[in-house]
């Protein structure tokens, strides 16, 4: 009997474990309940649980190999740990392409109308020229939600611009009616100086 037949998997608590597949497993912490499902490892949909969802990343990634072990059959140490690669670089490439081209996606959709209209006001203010410089270009990424409804809409965003100076962040609330958007509030926030700029006074 050769080294890898003393090793049973599938057999949960019942299964011996070889030491050679204990460690960390990025696979578990990259796509954890979808690789829970890969593996039979159903406890990965604590990650649905508010705030145990943070913890169960890191409890994926450090139990991962052993529960995958315990709880799915494999021909041998050889096929786990192939399989298991093929998870990792799924995880990386989620990482790495998915992920970034989602957030690029999204922040391409919130860069309007609004987001315009403020960083023309942002790039006009005497102030924050004063402080960041110009010419002021505003950041890649754009965070924030735009709801419409018709002719009306609100926008909620935060981005971040640059000078050569130095750099800040812009929180802007905007308005549509009649198909036009009305910035509400603007402000400039320059971290370094701990100070706000208010661009755009809200209309009492």
């Amino acid at each position: 009997m050769n080294q890898e037949q003393e090793y049973v998997s599938g057999l949960g608590k019942d299964s011996v474990v070889p030491p050679e597949i204990k460690g960390w497993n990025w696979g578990a912490f990259f796509l954890n309940w979808i690789w829970g499902i890969g593996n039979s490892t159903y406890i990965a949909f604590l990650m649905f649980v508010p705030f145990v969802n943070i913890v169960m990343f890191f409890v994926l990634g450090a139990k991962g190999n052993e529960w995958a072990w315990r709880n799915r059959t494999w021909r041998n140490v050889d096929h786990f740990k192939k399989t298991q690669r093929k998870w990792r670089n799924a995880g990386l490439i989620l990482l790495f392409v998915f992920f970034p081209l989602f957030f690029t996606l999204i922040g391409s959709m919130l860069k309007g109308e609004a987001f315009e209209q403020s960083l023309v006001s942002v790039s006009q203010n005497a102030e924050v020229i004063k402080i960041v410089g110009e010419p002021i270009e505003s950041g890649y990424f754009v965070m924030g939600s735009i709801q419409t409804s018709g002719i009306k809409g609100e926008a909620s965003l935060q981005y971040s611009i640059s000078g050569p100076n130095g750099t800040a962040d812009v929180y802007v609330q905007a308005y549509k009616e009649m198909k036009a958007w009305s910035l509400y509030n603007v402000i400039v926030h320059i971290p370094e100086l701990d100070k706000k700029i208010q661009v755009v006074t809200p209309v009492e």
